[in-house]
């Protein structure tokens, strides 16, 4: 059989064309503003070559390319809301200067309109892309639901869509598998892993009783659950929606810059009429330099130097913050995190390692910590516990030989005990292991440090106890420090452990205040809190119970390695190499480049004021508005070019 690709094969071409394709359907923006610039070149410089009729097709070509969108937008503004925007007053600068330029045959006048619609262009393929990576962190949060669930009816199973289920119906989920809806325990006993829910850094232990989480991944155990509320109405699906509604409401200083867009366009648009009616009445004015002189207003009162004040600054200070490892997810951003006046953390993988480690073995008289973690890591090499695999990679990079260790059973909930040398292990808790008393203070000091204890005796002797935690970051300490110095008001920390764990490590870091045993949704409200009182607050996470509370922050910062892929799409700013120094450079860029974006704007304005003036005395020519209008725009972008150095 011949297919239709041997007789017609795909060639080099039709490759091209359809990656432009998937290009041009995937980022429509980014094309447009593309095709715009390029036309623009091409017309400039058939232009000076002297090809006069080329140009005149070419650069026309860019206009309609480059400034459709901003049209169709400032004409919807304009007969919708009645309102003037700048994409409106940027469209009519250009064709003004074009058409003064047909006018009085000063053609490069066209180009210079074309610049004006190109600048806008790139301006809106941004936007686009900015509201693309919104959309997949949504898709994100969606993959961490299942699709079925297994029930059980009258001893027979059978697969059921998570939409179908009713309050009351049994579910059966196996080891490993994750729990498909919000239910209550009716049967079994089992680890989960919850630390993409709660945050928690230990798998918890479950049994009869227990409500468990849509999303949370099961352990060794076989679990029968009863649904108690409906699906939509379950954890995750709470924190999608609140992802979402947070991802949509428009920040305070976005709604400022727009209602300062269209207050702008507004006062140019009455300024421009009025420069073209009133002169001649009032000044004596001919009617021929009146037109002129409203023209030139059109260009040299355009805010191409104003918007270049804040762009190529953003965009330098995005670059350099993507060679220390500090991730922009926009230029919005990069000034937000400037103003950040309190700042909430994360506790697990943000703080910590979100990794349990070893971190004290505390040997009972006449024993080595050797000797504790040796026999300990002998029995718990055949457990998948967390806490087991932490004691067995603690042995291993103290490169010991493991004894061989037999007739080896895990206690559920309890423990693990088995025969090495024909001697009887026990590893678990001290009720377990029949503990003395000989260590009980000890283990009192460390469990109030938030530490996890596993007692280890044999032949109900005891050995001694090793402390299991999840340990804290190295640079966490210095980044506090650091960030207190930079004139950061106020630190918090939100987990979803224990009081007492994060009370410790609030001590430990320096931290000024900690919400403990926080859901996702909890953590929404206290950054609300928050932003009532300071303002201007940024959240550090790292999991997707995080992400509701990343996308409510004035400014969301995930962990790059780390993180989730929800955390990572939801933030605002990714540290890529989990480094929590990087927050603090982070600060500092933003700070400096809201003093260049204010120098500029300063500078940019002060042009427009003399440009304007000049024009209103009659003693600036076309050009030399245009010389002046687009040297501001050119002195502003190369100002933003600071930002680049460290």
């Amino acid at each position: 059989m011949i297919l239709p690709n041997q007789i017609f094969p795909m060639t080099s071409n039709s490759l091209s064309f359809s990656r432009f394709s998937q290009l041009a359907e995937e980022h429509p923006d980014a094309v447009t503003a593309a095709l715009c610039g390029i036309l623009v070149i091409f017309g400039s410089l058939a232009l000076q070559l002297g090809w006069l009729g080329l140009a005149v097709f070419i650069l026309p070509a860019a206009y309609v390319i480059g400034g459709y969108s901003s049209a169709r937008e400032g004409l919807t503004t304009l007969v919708q809301e009645r309102e003037l925007d700048v994409d409106l007053l940027m469209i009519v600068a250009a064709l003004g200067a074009a058409g003064l330029g047909l006018w009085r045959r000063e053609y490069h006048l066209i180009v210079d309109g074309a610049v004006l619609i190109l600048i806008f262009a790139v301006s809106g393929a941004l936007e686009g892309y900015a509201m693309q990576r919104t959309e997949r962190s949504i898709r994100s949060l969606m993959s961490l639901t299942a699709d079925t669930a297994r029930v059980v009816l009258y001893g027979d199973e059978r697969e059921v869509a998570i939409d179908k289920l009713a309050i009351g119906d049994r579910i059966l989920v196996k080891p490993g598998e994750i729990i498909p809806t919000d239910a209550i325990i009716v049967e079994g006993f089992s680890t989960l892993n919850q630390a993409s829910i709660t945050g928690e850094s230990m798998p918890v232990e479950k049994t009869s009783g227990d409500e468990v989480y849509a999303g949370t991944i099961n352990g060794f155990g076989a679990l029968q659950l009863e649904v108690h509320k409906t699906p939509e109405s379950s954890l995750i699906q709470r924190v999608i929606r609140l992802v979402q509604q947070a991802q949509t409401e428009a920040p305070p200083s976005q709604m400022f810059v727009e209602k300062f867009e269209r207050g702008y366009a507004r006062l140019i648009v009455v300024l421009g009429l009025l420069l073209a009616i009133l002169p001649p009445f009032v000044l004596g004015w001919n009617w021929e330099d009146t037109i002129y002189r409203a023209l030139i207003f059109l260009v040299v009162a355009s805010p191409c130097a104003l918007m270049a004040s804040i762009m190529p600054a953003l965009l330098s200070g995005i670059a350099n913050g993507a060679k220390q490892g500090i991730l922009f997810k926009s230029g919005a951003q990069l000034e937000i995190i400037g103003k950040v006046r309190a700042i909430a953390f994360d506790k697990t993988g943000t703080l910590t390692t979100g990794k349990p480690q070893v971190v004290q073995i505390v040997p009972a008289a006449g024993y080595t910590e050797t000797e504790v973690l040796q026999l300990a890591a002998a029995l718990e090499v055949y457990s998948e516990h967390a806490i087991a695999l932490a004691i067995v990679q603690a042995a291993q990079q103290q490169q010991l030989e493991l004894p061989t260790a037999t007739v080896v059973q895990a206690k559920v909930g309890q423990g693990i005990i088995g025969k090495i040398n024909n001697q009887i292990i026990a590893i678990g808790k001290a009720e377990f292991v029949e503990a003395t008393a000989e260590l009980t203070q000890v283990s009192q000091q460390l469990q109030a440090a938030g530490k996890t204890v596993v007692w280890v005796a044999k032949e109900s002797r005891l050995l001694g106890i090793i402390a299991v935690a999840d340990t804290l970051r190295p640079e966490a300490k210095n980044t506090i420090k650091r960030l207190k110095r930079l004139g950061v008001e106020h630190i918090i920390m939100l987990t979803g452990d224990n009081q007492q764990t994060a009370e410790y490590i609030a001590r430990e870091l320096g931290i000024d205040e900690i919400y403990a045993e926080l859901l996702p949704e909890d953590k929404v409200d206290v950054i609300k809190r928050l932003q009532k009182q300071y303002q201007t607050v940024a959240m550090v996470g790292d999991g997707i119970n995080d992400a509701p509370a990343l996308a409510q922050a004035s400014v969301g910062i995930a962990m790059g390695i780390s993180g989730s892929d929800v955390a990572l799409e939801t933030a605002d700013i990714v540290l890529m190499a989990d480094n929590l120094e990087k927050l603090a450079n982070a600060i500092s860029l933003g700070r400096r480049a809201q003093n260049v974006v204010k120098q500029n704007i300063v500078f940019a304005l002060s042009c427009i004021i003399l440009l304007l003036a000049a024009n209103f005395l009659g003693n600036i020519t076309m050009p030399l508005g245009v010389i002046g209008h687009e040297g501001s725009t050119v002195i502003v972008t190369l100002s933003g070019l600071r930002l680049l150095r460290n």
